[in-house]
């Protein structure tokens, strides 16, 4: 068997889905078992959000057949403010993960030694910066998001003032069509600012994981590494490799997360609409059947999103070859 030192170069892209694919299988269970406990408790946080929603929403049924705007409108503003709080935390809880997996990761494609208690105990070690940093990308990533989606909003608001102020017919029809291309524009604009923000900060938890550096120096590292070009051509652009990179295995974890979802939306359907709340909180599904079925999905997600983690790992890895020769540095220390 080779030695690790001897296969670290440039990887081109589809040799680093390759390379993360074998390294996965090699250490499924280790991968496994370090991603299970974050995944647990991303579905804790869900749950108990979605119970709560479901009792919510008949508080909002019942102020909008009383016409209660007040009691309507904070109730709604509760809902939205936790649906963002969720996200939020999953989302750093995600990170997190890819921290502890890229501790990990890393050294065993150099041939360091390390165990999976290592990671955990760099994420202990590095929570605090690592939180900071991780809002710093998130106030960057809502200004990139608000600003992606400014003309969208823009182009509804001038559409919707047409079709309300207007008197003449043509002038209303246009609004209105002014408004819905202003709204399909924004909402695009919301899908384009987050998978920027996916992009921008992939890089963020590999490097808090394997450099001593403070919050706001990482936030800039991440932005330095996947900035510029490795290699002449289209290809060669780091944003468009790391955009491909991200593509494949957004795809790869979204059919799988579709796939191990599918027993609790089926128990779902038995019982009713899963996209009618009012079906479901007139008949809402057994938890005692529900619970299991998203343990399922708990489980196989588990299973695979590390092949994502060991993707960024492996990315991080192969830029800092690429522009910090770490694989010439590794060599000269390894004959010293």
């Amino acid at each position: 068997m080779s030695h690790p030192l001897s296969e670290l170069r440039p990887l081109a892209l589809g040799e680093i889905i390759d390379r993360a694919a074998t390294f996965w299988r090699q250490h499924f269970k280790t991968l496994f078992l370090l991603s299970l406990g974050f995944n647990l408790v991303s579905y804790i946080l869900t749950k108990a959000m979605q119970l709560a929603l479901l009792r919510n929403y008949s508080v909002i049924q019942d102020a909008a057949r009383t016409g209660d705007l007040a009691v309507l409108g904070a109730h709604y503003a509760r809902m939205m403010g936790a649906l963002a709080g969720i996200l939020v935390v999953s989302l750093w809880i995600y990170d997190l993960n890819t921290l502890v997996v890229a501790r990990y990761v890393v050294p065993a494609q150099l041939g360091e030694p390390t165990t999976p208690a290592e990671g955990m105990r760099r994420a202990l070690k590095r929570g605090v910066a690592f939180t900071g940093a991780f809002v710093l990308s998130l106030l960057w990533g809502v200004g990139a998001t608000l600003l992606m989606m400014l003309p969208g909003t823009v182009l509804a608001g001038v559409g919707a003032v047409m079709g309300v102020q207007s008197t003449a017919p043509g002038t209303r029809i246009a609004g209105l069509v002014l408004a819905g291309g202003g709204l399909i524009l924004a909402l695009l604009g919301l899908l384009g600012g987050f998978l920027w923000y996916l992009l921008r900060f992939s890089l963020l938890a590999p490097v808090m994981a394997l450099e001593e550096l403070p919050a706001v120096r990482s936030f800039r590292r991440s932005g330095e590494l996947l900035s510029g070009r490795v290699e002449p051509g289209f290809i060669g652009r780091v944003s468009v490799r790391a955009m491909l990179l991200v593509t494949v295995v957004s795809l790869i974890l979204l059919a799988v997360s579709i796939l191990c979802g599918l027993p609790a939306l089926i128990i779902q359907f038995v019982y009713g609409s899963p996209f009618d709340p009012a079906a479901a909180a007139a008949n809402p599904v057994p938890q005692s059947l529900l619970v299991p079925a998203e343990l399922l999905q708990v489980v196989g997600q588990s299973l695979f999103n590390p092949l994502g983690l060991v993707v960024y790992a492996t990315l991080y890895l192969d830029m800092r070859v690429r522009r910090e020769g770490l694989d010439l540095e590794k060599r000269l220390e390894a004959r010293a």
